[in-house]
């Protein structure tokens, strides 16, 4: 009997198991994109003649390989993120790939063929240290100073073929990283200012420690030099204090010798620091004794060291970048100079004459969308004609990665800004052509009785039209190739399909180290990237908020989304308006506002194109309104009194409500003060305004209705504490009205801190916290119901609320980190509602909302079992089959973007962070859709049959009836 319940558990398991996706749905209704970052370091594989494999790391501690061919990746690691996974240099010999990671305190080895990893070592700090450091070494810090420059790779001789890399500097130690090709050696140098230079060598076989020694440099004044290793073994670094070149040969450990930059002719521009600018472009040539200067913002100066002299050979101005490459025995000086407003030349010189080389231009034509270029790398080959040849990779400012061959054809584009999307939504696509000319047709008035037939003739003519150019398109792409069908995206073709599945997603995207702001709209059906828009003179610290004014269901008027870039420092804020389906810039100039913005919100008026009201509030507390027309003032005025809103100072801890006036002034008329040497505000969380609620109450076992209590004004306050001591810590969750300030419910997790992640929907809260007491991660779900009896079954009023609702809350354990949090949405409300989780593991996980009911019993009960209430257990389960995205890992989700459909099954999900992925989520089935193995061929069959059996019936039963009155 027990190996028959066993058999029976594995099959019910197997039956259980393929509920998964199958392998024909797999990119099907889903797509993932992968990107890597701002590239910091780029290399080549030139071992191999036929090598297809270019070598990143990146801005986002990303070491991957990309195909020089497609520009996909052909592996991929991520490292931690901060400081501890910066990757601060990058040397490759052979199939090797060293590098030095976490400001200078990991040593790694990688096989770049497979991307695995050979070894780890940890560098010792302590052979950092000089007497002046001595008890100090806790307080030491290693963070890297990134600047152009500042990081460069060198070949270093001494009898013997040695490399020497650069590496970051800090605030105390400068590194550098030297390999021994015949003895497998890698040197790590530290550099203690105003002291002396250490030098550690591990062995590249294992990274043992083989010798350390210790070099006098009082001559390094600071840190803000560029650095780098020229000809034998000579240290160059440029002072841009004194304006001159510091040089000392690590061999013969001599003194500094200084050189002026006007002793060789260099006059730098006013303002301008200079930086140096050198490479080792090949592992088994010796370092170049060639180098650039770059004394002014479009000025370079290629340089040679020659018998202890610095020699002039050319001056390239303007100039805007330069690389160095090389190939068998000639080494080449790449220099990218403008061309026009819209395009730039790179040409190829002689490294050691300076000469230029004939049929070497390569054109690169700017995308008016795009930035300017930023990094240039190099790869140089040897033509039949023994002739240089080259390919080069720019990266612009925008982060856009372009392989470039000759004369200027490009092979391939990676948009890495896509790796930085700090907001998004979700716009609906236009109308086709026949469905505008139908909205037209209701649209417009007609003249009389004639001009309207005529008029649903010619749209019913025109329908027609395209059903067989459609069907036509389908019986033609049947005959072709499969892979000659183009299934091409395009704004031409863009077009809302029938159950508006199809959507434009609009991403913003910036980084936080440079200016950069890039709007994308992508089609959310393949992932296409339609239009792309650059913004320049963004502030670095700037906070964004996207918000669509007017949708695609308003023809003919265009749809229309405004950007409000609000700096965090000044408050000064900039609305970028613009079309979301075709990236184009409004009619309408985007304002420069006077005041800093505090606060900015949708109303629910609309102008007299359809646009809603954009209300703004500066820091003098006066309103101001987007579109500020005529109309739109009145209508402002007309609800003045029914306008509320609230302001936050998180470092006062203060949460003000206002109201607004008649005369479009603001009163303050509630305020909510949290002591701010206690806890600190973390987040205000309100509910989304595409929110339906199909439901107002909850059947009960006993069939009474327990209604939900739904405040459309509650905002959910997330407060952390500011002890860091373990056992004071704690976070709270205040709910507020936020019409009149009044606290709802309030709840403590002690022992308890962030990241806390929440969501808050319908009549629940949920949020996820870490225990410090139990050392997990716990979920705490809140909910709140009117009682047995409905108030107002109508119209919610926060004014009008004479009972508190009941609240229920109830925590459970999850067994795995949090990244980022979202609730299912879809058009009507009536689908169950599902948790989409982010984890830090790259899976995106869909919890039912059912798992986490406040109401879930301890002892079942018959009334329980009538609700379908789960028995209460404190672990929460990950299954297997809950991964909306089986084995596409998404790595460091920041944020989850959901969005309904025309169905009501179907919720839109985007998944945005190093990579985007987007799918489609069914949580309670597809009940409103036929399966794909539905047989239309049998239903049409036996309804064709039962049509024929009823009509001969008929017949039948009409001829006995006669016969009978014939009697």
């Amino acid at each position: 009997m027990a190996k028959f319940i066993l058999l029976f558990l594995k099959l019910l398991a197997i039956l259980y198991t393929v509920q998964a996706v199958f392998e024909d749905q797999v990119g099907k209704f889903d797509w993932k994109q992968q990107y890597v970052g701002s590239v910091r370091f780029a290399h080549f594989d030139n071992q191999i003649q036929s090598s297809k494999k270019v070598l990143v790391a990146t801005e986002k501690n990303v070491f991957a390989a990309i195909n020089t061919r497609t520009g996909e990746l052909f592996w991929r690691h991520v490292d931690k993120t901060g400081p501890e996974g910066n990757i601060d240099a990058l040397l490759l010999q052979g199939q090797d790939a060293v590098m030095v990671v976490g400001d200078g305190r990991i040593l790694r080895s990688w096989e770049v063929n497979v991307g695995g990893l050979n070894w780890e070592m940890v560098l010792d700090s302590g052979s950092f240290q000089s007497a002046s450091l001595v008890g100090h070494q806790e307080h030491v810090k290693y963070v890297a100073v990134l600047k152009k420059a500042a990081i460069s790779l060198h070949y270093l001789s001494n009898g013997h073929q040695k490399w020497i890399e650069n590496l970051p500097e800090s605030d105390s130690v400068d590194y550098q990283s030297v390999y021994s090709e015949g003895k497998g050696e890698v040197f790590v140098l530290g550099l203690v200012p105003h002291s002396h230079i250490t030098v550690v060598v591990y062995s590249i076989d294992d990274g043992e420690i083989l010798k350390q020694f210790t070099v006098e440099a009082p001559w390094m004044p600071d840190l803000q030099s560029s650095c780098s290793v020229i000809g034998k073994g000579m240290l160059t670094c440029v002072d841009a204090g004194s304006l001159s070149l510091n040089m000392l040969d690590l061999h013969a450990h001599s003194e500094m010798n200084q050189i002026p930059l006007q002793s060789i002719g260099l006059e730098v521009s006013s303002g301008f620091r200079p930086v140096l600018v050198s490479s080792q472009p090949n592992a088994a040539r010796p370092p170049l004794s060639e180098f650039f200067l770059q004394i002014g913002p479009d000025q370079h100066v290629l340089l040679q060291l020659n018998k202890g002299q610095i020699l002039t050979l050319r001056d390239f101005k303007p100039a805007m970048l330069v690389s160095f490459a090389t190939t068998g025995e000639k080494t080449v000086a790449a220099v990218m100079s403008p061309k026009n407003k819209t395009a730039s030349s790179i040409n190829l010189f002689s490294a050691e004459t300076g000469r230029r080389l004939l049929d070497t231009t390569l054109i690169f034509t700017m995308d008016p969308n795009g930035g300017k270029p930023e990094k240039l790398y190099v790869q140089a080959f040897l033509k039949k004609d023994d002739s240089v040849g080259y390919r080069v990779i720019v990266q612009t400012e925008d982060h856009q990665l372009t392989f470039i061959q000759q004369p200027g054809r490009v092979l391939w584009t990676r948009e890495e800004a896509l790796s930085d999307v700090v907001t998004m939504e979700m716009v609906d696509l236009p109308l086709t052509a026949t469905q505008a000319e139908l909205e037209g047709e209701f649209g417009k008035k007609a003249d009389g009785l004639m001009s309207m037939v005529l008029k649903r003739l010619s749209s019913q003519l025109i329908l027609l039209q395209a059903w067989l150019s459609h069907l036509w398109k389908l019986f033609y792409d049947a005959r072709q190739p499969r892979s000659q069908v183009k299934n091409e995206v395009t704004i031409e073709n863009l077009s809302r399909d029938e159950f508006n599945l199809q959507k434009m997603m609009v991403m913003v995207t910036a980084s936080g180290k440079v200016n950069v702001l890039v709007l994308f709209g992508i089609d959310s059906k393949t992932g296409t990237i339609v239009w792309k828009h650059y913004l320049d003179n963004v502030p670095s610290n700037a906070a964004f908020k996207l918000m669509v004014q007017r949708t695609t269901a308003h023809f003919p008027h265009p749809p229309q989304c405004t950007l409000l870039i609000k700096d965090k420092d000044t408050g000064l804020a900039t609305l970028h308006v613009f079309n979301p389906i075709y990236g184009k810039k409004s009619h309408v100039t985007p304002p420069l506002l006077p005041q800093p913005i505090l606060q900015s919100m949708l109303l629910p008026l609309m102008d007299q194109d359809y646009a809603k009201v954009l209300l703004l509030v500066d820091d003098q507390y006066k309103v101001s309104a987007f579109p500020s027309t005529k109309n739109v003032l009145q209508q402002l005025q007309d609800v003045a009194s029914s306008v509320f809103f609230f302001l936050i100072d998180a470092n006062q801890g203060r949460l003000s409500g206002y109201r607004l006036r008649t005369d479009l002034s603001t009163e303050l008329i509630w305020e909510v003060v949290i002591p701010a040497e206690v806890q600190k505000i973390v987040t205000v969380n309100g509910k989304k305004a595409n929110e339906h609620v199909h439901s107002q109450g909850r059947v009960m076992g006993d069939r009474s209705v327990l209604y939900k209590y739904l405040n459309p004004n509650l905002l959910a306050l997330v407060t952390e504490s500011t002890d860091q001591h373990q056992e004071r810590s704690f976070v709270g969750i205040i709910l507020i009205d936020g019409v009149t300030g009044r606290i709802i419910h309030e709840a403590v997790q002690r022992k308890a801190r962030g990241p806390v992640h929440i969501v808050h929907s319908e009549n629940w809260v949920v949020y996820e916290y870490w225990s410090t007491k139990s050392r997990r991660v716990e979920f705490s779900v809140i909910e709140l119901y009117e009682g047995m009896e409905l108030y107002n079954s109508t119209v919610f009023s926060s004014l009008d609320r004479p009972h508190a609702p009941q609240v229920l809350q109830q925590s459970y354990i999850f067994p795995s980190a949090i990244s980022a949090m979202d609730a299912t949405l879809t058009e009507k409300g009536i689908t169950s509602r599902h948790l989409l989780i982010g984890l830090p593991s790259g899976g995106i996980l869909s919890l039912p909302k059912m798992f986490l009911d406040p109401r879930r019993p301890e002892i079942v009960s018959e009334q329980s079992r009538e609700e379908n209430l789960i028995p209460y257990a404190p672990e929460l389960p990950i299954r297997t089959e809950w991964f909306i995205n089986y084995n596409q890992s998404v790595l460091r989700v920041r944020g989850i973007h959901t969005a309904p459909s025309g169905l009501e099954s179907t919720c839109l999900v985007v998944a945005y962070g190093l990579d985007i992925y987007q799918t489609r989520v069914y949580p309670s089935k597809q009940f409103d859709v036929l399966k794909d193995d539905y047989d239309y061929m049998l239903i049409s069959s036996v309804l064709l049959a039962l049509f024929f059996a009823t009509m001969i019936s008929k017949r039948l039963a009409e001829v006995k009836l006669l016969n009978r009155a014939w009697r």
